[in-house]
């Protein structure tokens, strides 16, 4: 049985798994051979040794996306959902304040924090939604932030946040009672091998999605990488995530995460400082790399760092000769 490979994306617009696995695929080969692994690349990504596919999810948040064409709509944006989303913008506000690049850039954070939560003020009809929405476009003018989720606009930044919001709500159910995260976990589940080992790859919101997929699982997932992950967030994402409290998925024999500096939507940079090690005592190990250009946030940004293409085709390698 051949070894399976797992990549699970993050937020964002509908897209074509097949184009975008493609797209992975080649920038994990770029990778790799920055690694020195161009031969393992090729008979490993392109010589069939390795089982390849793209867990994708991202028609579940449109309308009208349950079985059967059955129509479930967005839940609304009320004043619960609103708080959710400014807790989140928060959490990566404070983030980058931990370690500002310089003080141009540590003022204008702290001017969005005061932004998103300001004193002294009376919270009336709507105040949620317009504090969200003025410290999302106060974001676009911080030196060196400008692009840093690859967003056009905050309102695009919002809509994209709002499916982490979504997710970690658990509603949204369809006619047979599963919630919008249940699917979403699903359509994860269905991509894993039942039986033999499965090395996953996940980014950005996947990261929740898989981890918490992976606590369901039985079969053996000799490596777990994790790019770009909102995991750490303390106040918008941990406290969600399921099960509690949070800990490696028992399945995993090795957790790498890796984050860049500049990318605003991760959470905490050492995961292990806040995720408790499984019954094997495995803990993710989180790992720096420094991607070129504005938006570093992207999978394929990650995947062609050779920092994570090295011992992820060193990890497929010896599945496959197991």
């Amino acid at each position: 049985m051949r070894p399976r490979l797992v990549f699970v994306h993050g937020v964002g617009k509908p897209r074509e798994a097949k184009t975008e696995l493609e797209e992975w695929r080649a920038a994990l080969t770029v990778g790799a051979r920055a690694a020195g692994h161009s031969r393992k690349a090729a008979e490993l990504l392109d010589g069939g040794a390795v089982d390849i596919h793209f867990a994708y999810y991202g028609d579940l948040f449109l309308p009208g996306a349950a079985p059967d064409n059955e129509a479930v709509a967005p839940a609304p944006a009320g004043p619960d959902e609103d708080e959710e989303l400014r807790e989140l913008l928060l959490d990566m506000v404070d983030e980058q304040l931990e370690a500002p690049r310089d003080d141009r850039q540590a003022q204008a954070l702290r001017v969005t924090r005061n932004k998103l939560a300001p004193t002294g003020e009376e919270q009336g009809p709507g105040s949620l939604a317009r504090q969200v929405l003025v410290g999302a476009n106060s974001l676009f003018a911080v030196p060196g932030l400008r692009t840093f989720g690859g967003w056009l606009s905050a309102g695009a930044m919002k809509h994209d946040l709002h499916q982490v919001r979504r997710y970690l709500a658990r509603k949204e159910t369809d006619e047979a009672g599963l919630s919008l995260d249940r699917r979403i976990r699903a359509r994860v589940a269905t991509e894993l091998n039942p039986e033999g080992p499965t090395v996953v790859v996940a980014h950005s919101l996947g990261t929740v999605v898989a981890f918490e997929t992976l606590h369901a699982h039985s079969a053996h997932v000799p490596l777990f990488v994790t790019l770009g992950s909102p995991l750490g967030m303390r106040t918008a994402v941990r406290p969600r995530v399921r099960p509690q409290p949070v800990q490696t998925p028992e399945p995993v024999g090795r957790w790498l995460n890796f984050w860049d500096r500049d990318d605003f939507v991760t959470g905490g940079t050492e995961l292990a400082l806040c995720i408790a090690s499984n019954a094997a005592s495995v803990a993710p190990v989180s790992t720096r790399v420094d991607s070129d250009g504005l938006n570093v946030h992207p999978a394929v940004k990650y995947l062609a760092q050779p920092a994570v293409a090295g011992p992820l085709i060193e990890a497929l390698d010896a599945v496959t000769v197991a």
